[in-house]
């Protein structure tokens, strides 16, 4: 299994804290953002090789991180060659840049850098051992206003997706998907398939969330749900917010 760690963007509206430094090394008790989800993913053994990529811009911060870093595995940083928001390839884009650059040919642990959860990964994986589907990894967000900058899940009983809508402004569930995704081999080279549909419809996928929403339509696509808490940290008050309140 290999890990794409999407760590891209430009994060704007932290500014001033992201104009210098990426949004996933910024410090939360003492430790940086993207250093606690490599400690999530521990708990996933099958990760042999971590790709991270970035922009041009943060590659170089990136590098010096990468130099500090102890994990079980290798970790590339790939830059993507983009400079600015208005260029950027979006993660979709990302996730494809990843996979074609470096060959990859093999299950995916997908996430976003600036992910900062409350739960164990360990029993997403066993899911995703136990089931064989594609896997997302969902946790019950009760405040709409919240649910609305997530991808929204309606589920059956067995916990599969009968639908999915990233960032909906009437929300069906309170199922709310966390940028964090477990996908099967056979289902990398439909990023590259995702992105052409999208290119001749005139769009460009962004958020991870919408290959996620895409591929519910077209396979079948479970949901784990966390007990805890998922963190999006879009502004600087809510990065001042959780720094107050997060002790370890």
């Amino acid at each position: 299994m290999k890990a794409i760690i999407l760590a891209a963007g430009y994060a704007t509206r932290l500014y001033p804290l992201t104009k210098d430094t990426p949004k996933a090394l910024l410090p939360v008790a003492g430790r940086t953002i993207l250093d606690r989800l490599l400690d999530g993913m521990r708990a996933i053994p099958e990760i042999d090789h971590i790709h991270l990529v970035t922009n041009h811009r943060f590659a170089p911060a990136f590098e010096e991180w990468r130099q500090t870093v102890q994990v079980h595995c290798p970790i590339t940083v790939h830059d993507d060659g983009t400079t600015s928001n208005e260029d950027r390839l979006g993660a979709v884009g990302d996730i494809a840049f990843v996979l074609e650059r470096a060959g990859i040919d093999d299950d995916l642990f997908v996430a976003a850098s600036d992910n900062l959860f409350t739960f164990p990964l360990s029993d997403f994986a066993a899911d995703f051992r136990r089931h064989g589907r594609d896997l997302l990894l969902g946790t019950r967000i009760d405040d709409v206003d919240t649910l609305r900058r997530y991808a929204v899940a309606a589920l059956d009983g067995e916990n599969r997706v009968l639908s999915l809508v990233e960032k909906p402004q009437e929300p069906q569930s309170h199922i709310g998907i966390c940028a964090i995704y477990l996908y099967r081999r056979d289902t990398a080279p439909l990023f590259s398939a995702m992105i052409a549909e999208s290119r001749a419809a005139g769009k460009r996928p962004d958020a991870p969330g919408y290959f996620a929403e895409w591929l519910c339509k077209r396979k079948e696509v479970r949901v784990y749900l966390a007990s805890g808490e998922c963190v999006d940290i879009g502004t600087v008050e809510s990065y001042r917010e959780v720094c107050a309140r997060w002790t370890n």
